[in-house]
């Protein structure tokens, strides 16, 4: 089923799978019926979204059906970047109905009915005789929160029609109002970051305190939790949230939060949706494990989208910003518009722990040599070689984003003319 409406006066087209049918199988005029529908929802630059509960091919039509899949497949990279996409997952889904949500924007899955697997528990017991329930092999816990899939889960089918309608909210952006009022001023704002940089706290608060009352929709909440993304507005405009949590592995970044943010950011840039970039990060995570994982090849993808991004950029550190990782959070040598800091801040290639390990007591004086210039970790420092554009009163960090977005709205950056970039995936 293929059709256009309306959510909050936005048109939208949508399709649908019909379990009841086939077990919603796909078929090859099923597939032209939705490639079409896809086209005419690029042509008018109105997002899709789908509702999938599916077994995927359908088996009785062969390759046919196969092909009407590859018409999806195609419009979903084709189409990438130009409308919005959606995936709403109501039911169990195998084969090529994971593939399609998997190359669309956002995924919504919903808790104890939505599945997602590529050959379902009983052909993996016959091929490789291992034995899974359906839940623990594409369960919602699976996909919200061990590899990532799922951006959003609710608790029941209305709430992932009102996490779609809020999420399209977001992407049709509005212009931002340039009236101050005294809500724009945070007192208590500064109360909220420990001085003491070894102590944890929840970033949360902190969004919630800098953008509009109650705007903020967080993306992919259950993964790769030591780092934050979503949407919020700023005096009415729609903006991109990226921050690290101290909540949760002190902040650093690790392979996941890397592609988690790199994909959101990405996602900003393609919609012309301006981001802030809160930063409070010990580095990126030492250890075999995360060599292992690949983080060298994960957290360049953070950098690239950083640095690929093209709309209004800030960065505000609110406390620490150490190592590579300084640089990977939107810094101004990969292209933010503006850098800020808190007072309190500390800007350092790595925390004290990791320099006193490299700078070596000498035996001979007994005194500790490290060759570093005075407050070198101070922002003031960083200020005077223009890393940071201005120290900023914590209390006016509303008000100092509003302003800036404002000066920033007119920004017209172009990329070099190439036919695509090389991310490394």
């Amino acid at each position: 089923m293929v059709g256009y409406a309306t959510i909050s006066k936005k048109p939208i087209y949508v399709f649908a799978h019909d379990f009841t049918v086939r077990g919603g199988s796909l078929g090859e005029l099923q597939g032209k019926k939705i490639a079409s529908m896809m086209d005419l929802a690029a042509k008018t630059k109105v997002p899709i979204v789908g509702l999938n509960e599916s077994a995927g091919a359908r088996i009785q039509e062969g390759v046919t059906a196969l092909d009407g899949y590859g018409q999806i497949f195609y419009r979903n990279v084709k189409y990438s970047g130009v409308i919005p996409q959606i995936s709403i997952i109501l039911g169990p889904n195998a084969g090529g109905a994971v593939y399609s949500p998997a190359l669309t924007d956002f995924i919504i899955m919903v808790k104890d009915i939505s599945q997602m697997y590529i050959t379902g528990p009983k052909v993996i017991e016959a091929i490789t005789k291992e034995t899974v329930s359906a839940e623990d092999l594409g369960g919602t816990y699976m996909h919200a929160v061990v590899n990532g899939n799922c951006h959003f889960l609710a608790t029941n089918e209305q709430e992932a029609f009102q996490i779609t309608a809020k999420l399209l909210t977001f992407i049709n952006t509005t212009t931002m109002s340039n009236e101050l009022t005294a809500r724009d001023y945070c007192n208590s704002l500064h109360e909220l970051v420990p001085s003491e940089s070894g102590k944890t706290y929840d970033v949360i608060p902190i969004i919630e305190t800098i953008v509009d009352d109650g705007s903020f929709l967080e993306v992919h909440k259950y993964f790769a939790k030591n780092i934050v993304v979503g949407f919020a507005s700023l005096l009415g405009k729609t903006i991109g949230i990226v921050s690290n949590q101290p909540k949760h592995m002190a902040g650093g970044i690790d392979s996941n939060a890397s592609d988690k943010a790199a994909r959101f950011i990405r996602f900003c840039d393609c919609f012309n949706i301006p981001i802030i970039t809160l930063e409070d990060v010990t580095g990126f995570y030492p250890g075999i494990r995360y060599e292992k994982e690949g983080i060298i090849r994960h957290g360049a993808k953070l950098v690239y989208a950083f640095a690929e991004a093209t709309v209004p950029k800030i960065t505000v550190i609110l406390r620490k910003a150490y190592g590579g990782a300084f640089v990977a959070m939107n810094s101004k040598a990969l292209g933010a518009d503006l850098l800020y800091a808190w007072p309190s801040a500390e800007i350092a290639v790595m925390g004290p722990e990791g320099a006193s390990s490299v700078f070596k007591t000498d035996k001979k004086d007994n005194e500790t040599r490290t060759n570093l210039p005075n407050n070198s970790t101070s922002p003031y420092y960083a200020a005077a070689k223009g890393m940071v554009d201005d120290i900023i009163d914590p209390r006016e960090t509303r008000i100092k984003l509003i302003q800036s977005f404002i000066m920033l709205e007119q920004k017209n950056e172009t990329a070099p003319i190439r036919k695509h970039g090389n991310i490394p995936l």
